[in-house]
């Protein structure tokens, strides 16, 4: 495999697509362009978790979910709430 150098031009190219890249992003959540419901392996890829885990979850209440024809659907906000419920803040006298 040859080697690549990469250049500060190279470096600040990157940065301006991943921004463009996140704009875009922010812009289709806002416009309620992205998902409102998502499927289990869209939720193990959101939220870096195992088949296992994302069962356990359903299991034991913490995501709640819809059952139609076999497929399971997670919706999109209830995952955000999970998330913002279960946020971890770190105060000084932690």
């Amino acid at each position: 495999m040859p080697t690549s150098i990469i250049t500060t031009d190279d470096l600040r190219e990157f940065k301006m697509e991943l921004l463009d890249d996140i704009k875009t992003l922010l812009q289709k959540q806002s416009s309620g362009q992205i998902k409102k419901y998502l499927k289990s392996s869209e939720v193990m890829d959101l939220l870096q978790i195992s088949p296992g885990t994302l069962q356990n979850l359903r299991i034991n209440g913490t995501l709640p979910y819809t059952k139609v024809g076999g497929i399971i659907f997670y919706d999109a906000e209830e995952i955000q709430k999970v998330m913002e419920s279960h946020r971890v803040h770190h105060g000084l006298n932690s």
